[in-house]
């Protein structure tokens, strides 16, 4: 997944080897999810393989890599897991609403702020 530019500063400087390290030689360039992404389209771990078509859809495979506990200064490799993009969507499908919901709602209260400056 790409990183947004207002996290980058939260990512070891040296994100990049360790996230090729886990992919290509723990993961061997597979999708490592037993079961966690929730998707339920799976039995075991994902056969999800970098650059080949994923099963199901037939759309080119992204491995990424992805912080189990969604925080990116925390790279223990225990708290990794190579995810193709599909499982990795759906494994941070609720931290992605959590956080779609605050900036929500901040937005709203700058809002709520402005319109008493009019």
């Amino acid at each position: 997944m790409p990183i947004r530019p207002e996290n980058r500063g939260r990512y070891p400087a040296d994100w990049q080897k360790i996230s090729h390290r886990i992919k290509a030689e723990r993961a061997g360039w597979r999708c490592e999810c037993l079961g966690e992404c929730g998707r339920g389209t799976h039995d075991g771990r994902c056969p999800n393989v970098h650059g080949q078509p994923a099963y199901g859809t037939g759309s080119k495979v992204v491995l990424t890599t992805a912080h189990l506990d969604h925080t990116p200064e925390h790279c223990d490799d225990d708290n990794l897991r190579a995810m193709c993009q599909g499982c990795h969507l759906h494994y941070d499908r609720e931290h992605h609403a959590e956080t779609r919901a605050s900036t929500l709602a901040a937005a709203a209260a700058v809002a709520g702020q402005l319109s008493l400056l009019d």
